[in-house]
């Protein structure tokens, strides 16, 4: 049975919609009120406190602990400064993805590393022969990402850290309501944002604090509805809907390489061996055969479907997880696996994977939609990752 995390307390509360789910043996909201769209819109417009508590986090500390880093994610570690924050992967063997994350230098040999899925046992197993500690902080630290526009202004009223030039995936410290957090210039949103570290058992006390400063800067709490579409807008993909971690795939063609789910940037072929290099160097030479792209849907042609139908057309309001053919010259070439109406952008939007000949931006591909439970085709248009990319995400916030 799922727990409460460590701002249950306050959610519970908050969370009029009785709308759950669960998120590595926790409750997280869904949506705070009976629909998601005043959350979204805080994301985009203003401040939006999603709770991320659940995610699994690692210390990683000892004498070889960048030794062991490095040998297990694709990229290169050696060139990460202290307080610096990287978005990695890491694979088996045959150099498909096992999961993603972000890892935070917070020393030398001191690491904070995230996963969606369990991951202790995998890093424990890489790190046989090396002088390290590897300890699950799940449950010892809370996490909040305070999302959108107003975020950084909120922030600066509410603590003493020094963001006022914190750079895009940099970490700086101070105090939040005299609890010692961590401030991540990270998210999950493709905003400015930031997510703010603190030890599990002061979390009211920074939640209260950036609820009470936050009025001023219309703060919303956010559940995972409007966190998904603002992720798919983002071109940001997730565990177990975009991919399928190679330890839970039954079949082949259930397993990624980095390049696969538009992770190939994340592997560095000139650093030190790593688990996956040698099939990793293969796949380079002769290419990936599959490429996560953006789709950009023909919304005439879903409305024509309904109006022969002599409906209104149906504007999703939450994001679909659930996968569907994508076609080209109707024959299938991959699976579009994230597809949401994009309420900043008016367009339908959806992430695929799909073979590499039909992967180039401008491809005009076509994609199964069901009207009133008949299986039917839109065209679609391959477009460049990310949807929705606004200059403010890497910018110095305005204070």
């Amino acid at each position: 049975m799922p727990v409460g995390t460590a701002f249950h307390e306050r959610t519970l509360a908050l969370c009029e919609s009785l709308n759950y789910r669960e998120w590595s043996g926790q409750y997280t909201d869904s949506v705070y009120e009976m629909h998601h769209e005043h959350e979204y819109n805080a994301i985009r417009n203003s401040a939006a406190l999603i709770d991320i508590s659940p995610l699994f986090k690692y210390r990683v500390m000892g004498r070889d602990a960048t030794k062991f880093v490095n040998r297990v994610i694709s990229r290169d570690i050696n060139k990460v400064v202290v307080d610096q924050v990287i978005y990695c992967c890491w694979c088996d063997p045959e150099g498909k993805v096992i999961d993603d994350g972000t890892i935070t230098r917070l020393g030398e040999n001191d690491y904070r590393w995230t996963a969606a899925d369990p991951s202790l046992r995998w890093f424990r197993q890489n790190a046989l022969g090396l002088d390290v500690s590897i300890e699950d902080i799940s449950e010892q630290v809370a996490a909040l990402a305070l999302q959108g526009p107003t975020s950084g202004r909120l922030l600066h009223e509410v603590t003493d850290a020094k963001i006022e030039n914190l750079k895009y995936f940099r970490v700086t410290r101070g105090k939040i309501a005299g609890v010692p957090v961590d401030i991540s210039r990270t998210g999950y949103t493709g905003d400015l944002g930031f997510e703010v570290w603190m030890p599990w058992r002061e979390a009211i006390k920074v939640w209260d604090a950036l609820a009470a400063k936050g009025k001023a800067f219309d703060i919303h709490p956010a559940g995972m509805i409007a966190l998904d579409i603002a992720r798919i807008e983002a071109g940001l993909i997730l565990i177990e809907v975009d991919y399928i971690s190679s330890k839970k795939a039954l079949i082949e063609s259930q397993k990624y390489s980095p390049a696969e789910i538009g992770l190939g940037k994340l592997v560095d072929l000139k650093k030190e061996t790593f688990v996956g290099r040698e099939a990793l160097a293969l796949e380079a030479k002769k290419g990936a055969e599959r490429a996560l792209v953006g789709l950009e849907i023909n919304w005439n042609e879903v409305e024509a479907l309904y109006d022969k139908l002599k409906m209104a057309p149906q504007v999703p309001s939450m994001a679909s997880r659930v996968a569907v053919p994508v076609y080209r010259n109707g024959r299938q070439v991959g699976k579009a696996t994230s597809t949401t109406w994009s309420p900043t952008l008016k367009k339908m939007i959806a992430l695929a994977c799909v073979g590499r000949e039909s992967s180039a931006v401008g491809s005009k591909l076509s994609m199964e939609m069901t009207v009133e439970a008949v299986r039917q085709t839109v065209s679609a248009k391959v477009v460049p990752l990310p949807f929705f990319n606004p200059a403010r995400k890497m910018a110095v916030p305005v204070i």
